[in-house]
């Protein structure tokens, strides 16, 4: 019997003298796109959920209780930010009670900082201008170089709550970095036959893709931001696309078909599906699989 105690007293200092592993950095996110980079800057460190769908309208999202609980117990809080959120993200704060994520403390992170915003209005506007935003377009993710200030963001964040991980952070930001660089190549290889080539977009969510890809957007089937389409508007819309020589319509999933079909039917441009976020389409797992399938896809339906 000697020998089995010996052994269980072996295994006891073993298990006491073993170090506590520490409990992972909980990251909540609004969206998937954020959440996607945040899995790349933190790595083992973190456990990461994003409150918002990739399939879902970011800025129309419904603030569920079981929200405030990922919010109560979030380490880190990433926000698109640029007003993107501003109708949900607000009473969710409020209602988690969690000091460390509120907007100014360590835990909190505005994913735009640093960026240039696109169409920032340089004039007094009303609510007759539709959903526009006063800090500008917050679509910024839809940019890989701006995907690398969100990446930057997102890791001084972690490291602020978790300093004992920063040389892994720094260096999981690093490659993150170096293999946006070698994708972006492969990306704007794959657009450059196109460059110049004008679309319509449904609403204006691609500026910031747009002007990385060198596309022109020639109308929109919203005539303002938020704003339904009228009849007068989509006879413009029949009018623009041959005259302009608009090959492609853009569309987000979450918006009705109706209207980019009813322009492809009177005009021949043909109607293009587009993921503007990671998981909104199959095989979009990742921040590079959502720029593999939206250049892909354009390359394809532009041809």
């Amino acid at each position: 019997m000697r020998p089995i105690y010996l052994i269980a007293s072996f295994l006891l200092i073993l298990q006491i003298a073993r170090p506590v592993e520490a409990a992972p950095v909980n990251v909540v996110t609004t969206t998937e796109d954020l959440a996607a980079i945040a899995k790349e800057v933190g790595g083992e460190r973190v456990e990461v959920e994003s409150l918002a769908k990739g399939v879902q309208d970011p800025h129309f999202i419904e603030a569920k209780p079981s929200f405030m609980l990922k919010l109560a117990r979030a380490d880190l809080f990433v926000q698109v930010g640029l007003e993107l959120e501003q109708a949900w993200v607000g009473p969710l704060l409020l209602g988690a009670r969690n000091g460390k994520i509120r907007s100014g403390a360590p835990g909190f992170v505005d994913a735009s900082r640093g960026i240039t915003a696109l169409e920032v209005p340089t004039e007094p506007i009303d609510r007759s201008a539709g959903d526009v935003h006063l800090q500008g377009n917050p679509h910024i993710w839809l940019d890989p170089m701006n995907g690398k200030q969100i990446a930057r963001n997102i890791a001084e964040g972690l490291k602020r709550v978790d300093p004992k991980g920063a040389a892994e952070y720094d260096r999981n930001l690093a490659g993150f970095s170096t293999r946006i660089d070698a994708a972006l190549s492969r990306w704007q290889e794959k657009m450059k036959p196109f460059e110049g080539a004008k679309v319509i977009t449904y609403h204006n969510s691609w500026p910031y893709f747009l002007k990385r890809f060198g596309l022109v957007a020639a109308g929109y089937i919203e005539p303002k931001p938020g704003i339904p389409s009228s009849t007068s508007h989509m006879r413009e819309l029949i009018a623009l696309i041959p005259r302009e020589q608009v090959k492609g319509i853009l569309m987000e999933p979450y918006f009705s078909d109706q209207a980019p079909k009813f322009l492809a039917e009177k005009t021949g441009a043909k109607v293009v599906p587009l993921p503007p976020s990671v998981s909104a389409s199959a095989g979009v797992n990742d921040y590079f699989e959502l720029f593999d399938h939206l250049t892909n896809r354009l390359a394809e339906a532009l041809r």
